[in-house]
């Protein structure tokens, strides 16, 4: 990866967009809109890094902005389903889970001195959960019956996700 600070670059403004995405869904209520919105927000998220590796425009605000990308729009989604009653609360934390341990890991990992150096990557087991979390968000719009089962199976890969971010840091800190 470049050690590129530049902001507005291709990937990254792809990036930007699913915030605007977020922002839109939270407004937009209309079934049909938001599962354009949530398949937009998948679309962007696959064409982001395809477009930084393929431009060679890889860059350490890229790596950042991606992934905050993505937990603000599932975040966002989560919500208004939260508050339009079409979640409940134990749903919406199972939801959110890996999102909240992996934010507690990388502020933990900046804090502890010996952990500093190590960078984080994404992992296979972490862009399931993000598949299955957007698969979800439309499930619950067509198929309601099914939510229970999805946010399941999104906390058991939660949980294994977060092992494996876990031992993948302890692998990677410097002894």
């Amino acid at each position: 990866m470049s050690r590129s600070k530049r902001l507005w670059n291709v990937p990254n403004v792809i990036s930007l967009s699913r915030m605007v995405l977020a922002v839109a869904f939270v407004l937009i209520s209309a079934t049909s809109t938001r599962i354009v919105l949530i398949c937009a927000a998948a679309l962007t998220d696959f064409l982001d890094g395809l477009v930084a590796r393929l431009a060679n425009q890889r860059s350490v605000i890229g790596a950042l902005l991606d992934p905050i990308a993505d937990r603000l729009f599932v975040l966002a989604a989560v919500s208004a389903y939260l508050f339009g009653g079409l979640l409940g609360t134990g749903q919406f934390f199972v939801f959110i889970s890996r999102d909240i341990a992996t934010a507690i890991g990388f502020v933990v990992a900046r804090i502890i001195p010996w952990l500093r150096p190590v960078t984080f990557r994404a992992r296979l087991l972490g862009k399931a959960v993000t598949v299955l979390q957007l698969v979800t968000l439309i499930a619950v719009l067509v198929k309601p019956n099914a939510t229970d089962g999805l946010i399941i199976a999104i906390g058991v890969l939660s949980a294994m996700s977060i092992f494996d971010y876990t031992l993948a840091l302890w692998r990677a800190r410097v002894r």
